[in-house]
């Protein structure tokens, strides 16, 4: 399996104990949600190799991992700082207007209170406040806020999401 086939889960982060537990650091909004994995894909330098679960113990972001593979906290050693993945297919489903970042590149963008295409997400940016959809409009790149004040509709069908933006928004972009 390839990376672009995958989507991060985490990291593993240090041993725990002496019987092959490590720490992983769980990346995902609801850590729950993963308490029944049963196989993991481990990046090992650059390459995706798969690990068989036998425990995890959720205990939110850090979490305690035991692969069935791993028995000793030597062995732990060459997978503490290794990135764990997952399968794009094993991702939960999302209700409503939630969504996935990787999922809506090249949707269409919609300005509901002008009823105008503003243009199509070209990458989404992740930062400290707010994460941002990078948006084309006529060559311009326009960066929109995420935040769930803005987002009116999402039409997965037809790849469009319809937003409520403040008044100005996309004209800062266009003159400056």
């Amino acid at each position: 399996m390839k990376k672009n086939e995958c989507y991060s889960l985490g990291k593993i982060t240090k041993s725990h104990g002496l019987k092959g537990e490590v720490t992983i650091y769980l990346d995902v909004d609801q850590p729950e949600n993963y308490k029944k994995i049963d196989a993991l894909l481990l990046d090992i330098k650059g390459e995706l190799i798969p690990y068989d679960v036998e425990k995890i113990q959720i205990r939110g972001k850090k979490s305690i991992l035991k692969l069935k593979e791993i028995h000793s906290i030597e062995e732990t050693e060459k997978i503490v700082n290794s990135e764990v993945f997952l399968p794009l297919s094993a991702l939960p489903k999302l209700k409503g207007n939630r969504f996935y970042y990787h999922e809506v590149i090249d949707y269409s963008i919609f300005d509901n209170n002008s009823k105008q295409e503003i243009g199509k997400i070209k990458a989404i940016y992740e930062s400290t406040g707010n994460d941002l959809f990078a948006v084309d409009h006529e060559g311009v790149e326009v960066l929109i806020p995420i935040v769930d004040e803005f987002i009116e509709k999402i039409d997965h069908a037809n790849a469009t999401i319809f937003l409520i933006l403040p008044d100005g928004l996309i004209e800062v972009y266009l003159n400056s």
